[in-house]
């Protein structure tokens, strides 16, 4: 086949051209130009980055493949960054990385990959695809647990599961980096990128500050407060937290304490001790199904409510314009504009932004609600 790579510059998408290109098929290496490098501040040698293009056709000529370089600024832009900072405006916590696979990288790559002739397309994430008997494409998990991404492509279309190639799914990341100094490509020693590519320098707020008008109540001091109402401090905007947060609270308190809502109506930020940071419930919106089909309410699933997080049982309370789910035990730090990813075994089923998570004690009193009956409030205000 003529198969069109993500070459983002790093390691597994090197390794991912590599094995590619050792099973015979006709590959077409492609690297994402997504941002305009000169506004970012921060470390050059990352993924994404200009270092990244070069680092990505420097493996793709030791290959002898050919190189693209993308120009999706653009699009980028609209679908992903702009989404990032209307979030964090309204209180939430965003992940660009699933924004960006749903809406951006896979969607433009097949586009672009079939002007160039490519009936496939294939990228270094740690994910599985397999056929089932009756001709469905499901998505799986890594096989390392440890760097399983299925997390992050819940957003994809359906329509895409056919054409993806995962060639890092059966593999460990010590194995990619051993497979990538056998076959001595450039990238086998490069440190792994962590940072959001477009905030090069982990300052979300100072981004903000750019993006947002300067007046904006993002931006704008107001109370700190415990969930009864009593004001205990003040912060500088609450751009600059996110729920779960511990760090950057102030003292004085009798134990540690931690963000457990943000209230962009009044500018709030709600803290309190780590036992009201737990969740029974969570309504999920914006759900797309990679099955087809929704679970039936009444079901279960294992579902990750963040990168890294074990999947944990969820009851299916109602699937409607979104999912309410009921977890078998409480879950800490359920944030709002953050992925729940929900899984059937290693498969993954689909997955939704979070949109309202309540507490132990709302939920005890709850009922299975419509959608749109979730404000993103969570239920301590009602």
């Amino acid at each position: 086949m003529r198969i069109l790579v993500a070459m983002s510059g790093g390691v597994d998408s090197s390794v991912a051209a590599a094995l590619l290109v050792q099973e015979g098929h006709e590959v077409v290496g492609a690297t994402m130009k997504t941002f305009c490098y000169k506004e970012s501040a921060g470390p050059s040698r990352t993924c994404c980055g200009l270092d990244g293009i070069l680092d990505a056709r420097r493996v793709a000529d030791h290959l002898g493949i050919p190189h693209f370089v993308f120009d999706v600024e653009e699009e980028f832009a609209r679908d992903v960054v702009d989404d990032f900072v209307a979030e964090y405006a309204q209180g939430r916590t965003p992940n660009p990385c699933v924004r960006c696979n749903a809406n951006t990288k896979f969607r433009d790559l097949l586009r672009r990959g079939r002007a160039l002739g490519c009936d496939r397309i294939a990228t270094g994430h740690y994910a599985r695809m397999r056929t089932a008997a009756a001709g469905e494409s499901h998505l799986l998990r890594g096989v390392d647990r440890e760097k399983d991404q299925a997390y992050f492509l819940w957003g994809l279309p359906t329509s895409l599961l056919p054409l993806l190639h995962f060639p890092l799914g059966g593999r460990s990341k010590p194995q990619v980096r051993e497979q990538a100094r056998t076959l001595g490509l450039a990238t086998a020693d490069k440190p792994e990128s962590q940072e959001i590519c477009f905030v090069p320098d982990g300052n979300y707020r100072g981004f903000l500050e750019r993006k947002l008008p300067q007046l904006h109540p993002a931006l704008q001091p107001g109370t700190v407060v415990l969930s009864d109402g009593r004001v205990v401090g003040d912060h500088s905007g609450y751009a600059g937290f996110t729920v779960g947060q511990r760090k950057g609270l102030g003292g004085g308190f009798d134990r540690p304490h931690f963000v457990l809502e943000i209230r962009p109506q009044t500018r709030e930020v709600v803290v309190g001790p780590m036992e009201e940071l737990y969740a029974s419930e969570m309504w999920v919106e914006g759900v797309n199904w990679l099955t087809g089909t929704p679970p039936t309410p009444g079901g279960e699933v294992a579902v990750q409510i963040r990168h890294r997080a074990p999947g944990v049982r969820a009851a299916v309370l109602e699937v409607d314009e979104g999912v309410l789910l009921r977890f078998k035990e409480p879950q800490r730090a359920v944030s709002p504009g953050q992925s729940a990813a929900m899984f059937a075994g290693e498969r993954l089923l689909g997955g939704g932004r979070i949109a309202r998570a309540l507490t132990p004690e709302a939920s005890a009193l709850s009922t299975p609600r419509h959608g749109a009956g979730h404000s993103g409030m969570i239920a301590r205000d009602e």
